[in-house]
């Protein structure tokens, strides 16, 4: 695209971005398509709005509410929906000078909340607590923060997003030792706010765990295709210019991800990308084609991006779900697992348990790779039949960067 002599390639650029500076956008709020934007109406959600709210508003009288879990797939409106709740109880309570103090941590975050330790050092830090980040037993960290709280003398929010990321690298004792809190607190009380894409990890934990947290549930189901659509056409209003989308576009967009997992942010950033695409070709519309380009790209770099973050054994589990589907229409776990125990003989890799594998599969299901059936076979148990979500013009390229990742060939 650019010259490669000798002072040409600035030249180049500085036309390209003057040309771009100038050039008539497709957009008029690209950021209304973007995963940090929170609307001022949440579409669809009314039953779990007041629900979330009718469970957490006792903390507004200084009452400790009842622990909470809300559970979904991804971009089913749980996150937006519970910080919608707590930012109105925030700014009510704070009007009202009401002692209520609300933390939000999301526990996918790298140094926040991969243990114990960190956890409770960031808790800590809401009150103006500095911990150091290594050095302290844990039990010490404990009294820090528990100090710090009952000196506060209010009602706690503690709300932990991606709470399933929390407990697989920490464990659940920690569930255990913030619900067992309260009896060493007088004069002020905490309550538990999860959320989790994982709608099975919590029967997972530990009964001891499980039985003193005594929580509440709210579960988001997937959005339909119509809704999809709707809530497509409210954020394309605001962030194109008028008659920029053409017909078809959004009931395509909508139609690609209702028959996935119905994944409305996902739905929304495929919008996003077709628009830019759209404005990188030229064209002065969005068109379907777009959508195409712009599915297959995001399936690419979501595919790529989980096989080079995840550990071995993921990666193996996911060679062996691809390849057991090369041979046969339909795969099940059964068969995942028998070929993984000789992929990981092959590669040196010591093999995990059929429950493990079985995590591991729901996971994928989770990350929207493939989609699992119950199947029943009457005195035999039950298996799990396995369908591939992703695009079939990725899985070649796939399969082959997941053989350079485990060296095989």
């Amino acid at each position: 695209m650019f010259p490669l002599e000798n002072g040409m390639i600035k030249k180049s650029l500085t036309e390209f971005f003057e040309d771009f500076l100038y050039k008539e956008s497709l957009f008029v709020d690209r950021g209304v398509l973007l995963p940090s934007y929170t609307p001022g109406t949440i579409y669809y959600r009314d039953n779990e709005i007041n629900k979330i709210a009718s469970i957490l508003a006792p903390a507004l009288k200084q009452e400790k509410p009842s622990n909470l879990f809300v559970y979904g797939n991804t971009g089913t409106g749980k996150t937006l929906t519970v910080k919608n709740v707590i930012n109105n109880m925030g700014e009510l309570a704070k009007g009202k000078n009401i002692p209520l103090k609300i933390i939000y941590i999301n526990c996918k975050l790298k140094r926040v909340a991969d243990t114990e330790y960190r956890l409770i050092a960031k808790l800590a830090s809401f009150f103006g607590k500095t911990i150091p980040p290594t050095g302290l037993p844990t039990d010490e960290v404990y009294k820090v923060f528990y100090a710090a709280v009952e000196k506060e003398k209010c009602v706690v929010l503690v709300v932990l997003d991606e709470m399933d990321q929390l407990i697989k690298k920490a464990g659940d004792n920690i569930l255990y030792n913030l619900t067992r809190i309260n009896e060493e607190l007088q004069n002020s009380q905490v309550s538990l706010v999860g959320i989790s894409n994982d709608t099975m990890f919590i029967e997972n934990i530990d009964i001891r765990v499980k039985s003193s947290l005594s929580e509440e549930e709210v579960l988001f189901s997937p959005y339909n295709a119509v809704e999809i659509q709707n809530i497509l056409r409210e954020r394309s209003l605001k962030a194109f210019k008028e008659n920029i989308i053409e017909q078809g576009v959004i009931e395509k967009c909508a139609a690609y991800v209702a028959r996935e997992n119905g994944d409305a942010r996902k739905a929304i950033g495929l919008l996003r990308v077709s628009g830019e695409i759209a404005e990188r070709a030229k064209s002065g519309t969005v068109t379907t084609d777009h959508i195409d380009e712009a599915e297959e790209r995001l399936e690419k770099e979501k595919i790529f991006d989980i096989i080079k973050t995840q550990p071995k054994q993921f990666q193996a589990v996911l060679f062996s779900i691809f390849s057991v589907k090369d041979k046969n229409l339909l795969a099940y776990t059964g068969e995942i697992y028998g070929f993984y125990e000789k992929l990981c003989f092959k590669i040196g890799l010591r093999p995990l348990t059929q429950r493990r594998i079985s995590d591991i599969i729901r996971e994928f299901e989770l990350m929207g790779i493939i989609n699992t059936k119950t199947i029943s076979k009457g005195r035999y148990g039950r298996t799990r039949e396995i369908t591939l979500v992703v695009s079939s013009s990725v899985l070649p390229l796939t399969k082959k960067i997941l053989e350079e990742e485990l060296v095989l060939g």
